[in-house]
């Protein structure tokens, strides 16, 4: 007998018994984070993964396989245009309106097909940081001049948190270059309109699937939102066309797909989520089925499916057991959070920082909470941090992209978002003092 090995089980099995007797259960502020916790995953699993992952997958899985990492390497490699790569990058927000969690598996897509670090970390921060309906949303209700900071900020944080991730691990940047530059050419590249009209319907269906209800009723905003799933349909008829047109299926199979999720929103129109989950099952069974691209496309959609929605769902359950959901408590007391956010000072600035870089913020949600807070006497600086800080970054999404960067790069990523975060918000507070 190993007694090494078995004096290993026996402290692990005492372990367990003990962490299980003494369990804090009946403790009431314990009992609520628990019960915090899988309300913020039930909301998360309802608002989220439908309608922003699960397209995000597919776009994620046709990245890596219809587009050619030359492409890639050309125009968001190490060795591309600085110039053009990070600024494509910096202003990639300005069309996804996607949040901390949705934009990560765009960015695992680009990146494994060989965009440097620095181009593909300026569009993590980017892609839910520069929403131009959260921008125009914080004018209107926190002030032109938070307005004005918020834009400015995100596009030059994007932009400097690239360059200095890039400088910092240039030596491994510049190993993973040569061997993806070694790599053959992938075969039969489409022409670009093809891929274009492809990627645009894709991208149209995330973005107004997903189109918030605007805090004040009237105007443009609340056009588009009125008709979000009459335009969602359109996208959803132009990547119908594409896939039979450039991509191989057969036209009896997207009818088979299309009709279904037709009847199902004329018989259920105040229902849209189940004629979008009877399409996104529909486009899952034929394109799984159709062997060649189509298939692959989905194998790839299917493996970042696998790797990264655990480590959300796992993500977002610690995140509301810890701080809860918007306007409710969980482990940590709110008091807490409003005592140590007031002023201008530096500890108030980083706190707001680090606890809006840990907290999950949906697309939107950050403007009524700062309202919230800024009412109960938070800081103009220690605000802008948080608005800096929380909607590009999460518990959940600092799981997911260890998975994808190592435990290196994430510190890095985390710790320059959280610094930069604070220095602009005491800058900010002494400012407009």
């Amino acid at each position: 007998m190993n007694w090494k090995l078995e004096w290993k089980w026996l402290a692990g099995m005492l372990a367990v018994f003990l962490a299980a007797s003494y369990l804090p259960i009946g403790v009431p502020r314990v009992d609520r984070a628990i019960l915090e916790g899988f309300h913020l995953l039930k909301w998360y699993a309802r608002e989220h993964v439908l309608l922003c992952l699960v397209p995000a997958f597919f776009i994620a899985g046709a990245i890596s396989v219809f587009v050619s990492q030359a492409s890639v390497m050309k125009y968001l490699g190490a060795t591309a245009n600085k110039a053009l790569a990070y600024g494509v990058a910096a202003v990639s927000g300005t069309v996804l309106a996607v949040c901390s969690c949705t934009v990560l598996p765009l960015f695992a897509g680009i990146y494994r097909m060989g965009a440097g670090l620095g181009p593909a970390t300026a569009f993590l921060y980017s892609g839910p940081a520069i929403n131009v309906l959260a921008i125009v949303l914080t004018t209107r209700v926190l002030g032109i001049e938070m307005g004005i900071a918020r834009a400015v900020g995100a596009i030059a944080f994007s932009i400097v948190i690239g360059l200095v991730m890039h400088a910092l691990f240039r030596e491994e940047e510049q190993t993973r270059t040569v061997k993806a530059a070694a790599m053959p050419p992938p075969p039969g590249a489409r022409p670009l309109a093809q891929e274009t009209v492809y990627f645009a319907s894709m991208v149209g269906i995330l973005v107004f699937a997903n189109w918030a209800r605007p805090q004040i009723a009237g105007g443009s905003w609340q056009l588009v939102y009125d008709t979000r799933w009459i335009v969602t349909a359109a996208w959803a008829g132009g990547l119908a066309v594409a896939l039979v047109a450039w991509f191989g299926l057969s036209w009896r199979r997207v009818a088979l797909v299309a009709l279904p999720t037709a009847i199902v929103a004329l018989l259920l129109p105040e229902s849209p989520l189940v004629s979008f989950a009877a399409a996104v099952v529909g486009l899952s069974v034929v394109t799984s089925t159709a062997g060649g691209d189509a298939e692959e496309w989905f194998a790839a959609t299917w493996g970042f499916a696998k790797q990264i929605l655990p480590l959300l769902i796992a993500g977002v359950l610690i995140a509301g057991v810890l701080l809860g959901r918007p306007g409710e408590e969980g482990l940590i007391p709110s008091a807490w959070v409003n005592g140590l956010v007031g002023g201008n000072s530096l500890g108030a600035n980083c706190f707001a920082a680090v606890v809006g870089a840990f907290m999950y913020f949906a697309t939107l949600t950050e403007v009524p909470i700062l309202q919230g807070l800024i009412g109960a006497g938070m800081g103009k600086g220690p605000a802008l941090a948080l608005l800096l800080a929380g909607p590009a970054l999460s518990l959940p999404s600092m799981l997911v992209l260890r998975g994808i960067l190592g435990t290196r790069k994430t510190v890095a990523y985390v710790m320059l978002v959280v610094v930069m975060a604070t220095t602009t918000g005491v800058l900010y507070g002494w400012w407009f003092a």
